[in-house]
């Protein structure tokens, strides 16, 4: 079987850049739903924005692969310089995130307000600080919860290797390896669920470790299949997106199993990389993109701020335990992308520059294609 047709690389897909920031909103929604006065319980599709973490999770394998599995598959792949490159993208803000907390809840102690125990939980700290707080080594997160899921993106970049050999010796069969990964969504969830006695969705300090292996896997496979060029002409990646988040948002409103709604995450990703491959602009506005650059922020300021922001409203406007108004909450919850403007230029960018011009110089690793398999082979 021969090669699929190429595609000319390197590729900014915008689109899949314009989704991360969807993604974000949606986690935040489902956590600053409970502000809310009187808001009760949540609708399907706002109850399900925790969700946004696995579409996140088959972003990455997707990206890493777009990015990374030529220099894999031609032997130029360097796997501390990956290391650290995948470091500087996550843990600057990481760590002013923490810093932030332990202000903030120094500051409550000082000042006799109530705080939860869970924190300034001082165990979680080092866990926390060497990016292994999703391994299940403690049993309470602590700090910054979010940061759990970077701990488990931490997991899937050390395992990186073996999802790129994996998605290369299946790099013909690009449709045996979506179906591969989404039999293994079809038989993890349950069979986790049935074993551990919770939702793997749920899963965050302990087991989050394994909750990005089928989501990344996935992204691995997608990559291979947008490879090899599914979908040729604009129109139709316009209408195979359309019909995705339509297919995505009826799924998530129906309660549908979640190796269905993720497997459908996977053909959105699909179609949104192939609006680019096929010379289309949709979804690739600068607004977009840029919210999507801070999306990132956006997830890993959303604690923080939340603290801040009850604490002033209760504070401030004398606004007790029982939710926000809806044009305040409203306000708290635009209230984070400005935040996370602020922390993505001042902390997450610069620091990021910094540590890259600086990248540890070691030799490759050998990947392991028969010798002459070279990138011209990889789309």
């Amino acid at each position: 079987m021969s090669e699929p047709s190429r595609i000319a690389v390197p590729l900014d897909l915008k689109p899949l850049t314009t989704l991360r920031i969807m993604a974000a909103l949606w986690v935040v929604l489902a956590d600053y739903w409970p502000d809310l006065k009187g808001a009760g319980a949540p609708p399907p599709l706002i109850a399900s924005g925790l969700l946004g973490v696995e579409l996140f999770f088959v972003l990455s394998g997707f990206i890493l692969c777009h990015v990374y599995l030529e220099a894999f598959a031609a032997e130029r792949f360097r796997y501390v310089p990956f290391l650290w490159a995948r470091l500087a993208r996550i843990y600057p803000l990481h760590i002013a995130t923490l810093a932030a907390v332990a202000v903030m809840g120094g500051a409550a102690m000082v000042l006799h307000q109530p705080l939860s125990h869970a924190v300034l939980y001082w165990p979680a700290l080092g866990p926390n600080l060497l990016l292994t707080n999703a391994w299940g080594f403690n049993t309470d997160a602590g700090w910054n919860h979010p940061a759990w899921s970077i701990s488990a993106e931490w997991f899937a970049y050390l395992m990186f290797p073996l999802f790129a050999l994996s998605a290369w010796g299946m790099r013909r069969r690009p449709v045996l390896a979506v179906a591969s990964t989404v039999l293994l969504l079809a038989v993890i969830y349950p069979a986790f669920e049935r074993l551990a006695g919770f939702k793997l969705t749920n899963a965050t300090i302990q087991w989050g470790a394994l909750r990005i292996v089928p989501c990344f896997a996935l992204g691995c496979a997608i990559y291979l299949l947008w490879r090899s060029r599914p979908i040729r002409t604009p129109r139709t990646a316009v209408l195979a997106a359309a019909l995705a988040f339509t297919t995505a948002i009826a799924l998530v409103a129906a309660s549908a199993p979640t190796a269905l709604i993720v497997a459908c995450f996977g053909g959105l990703i699909l179609s949104l990389a192939s609006l680019t491959s096929t010379g289309s602009r949709g979804l690739s506005g600068p607004v977009g993109v840029y919210l999507g650059e801070v999306s990132f922020a956006v997830y890993m300021v959303a604690i923080p701020w939340k603290m801040l922001a009850l604490s002033g409203a209760q504070k401030l406007a004398h606004i007790g335990q029982g939710g926000l108004p809806w044009p305040l909450w409203a306000l708290y919850f635009a209230g984070v992308i400005p935040v996370a403007m602020v922390a993505h230029h001042l902390v997450e960018r610069p620091a990021r520059a910094a540590m890259r011009k600086w990248t540890p110089r070691l030799p490759t690793i050998r990947s392991f294609p028969p010798r002459g398999e070279t990138s011209r082979n990889i789309a």
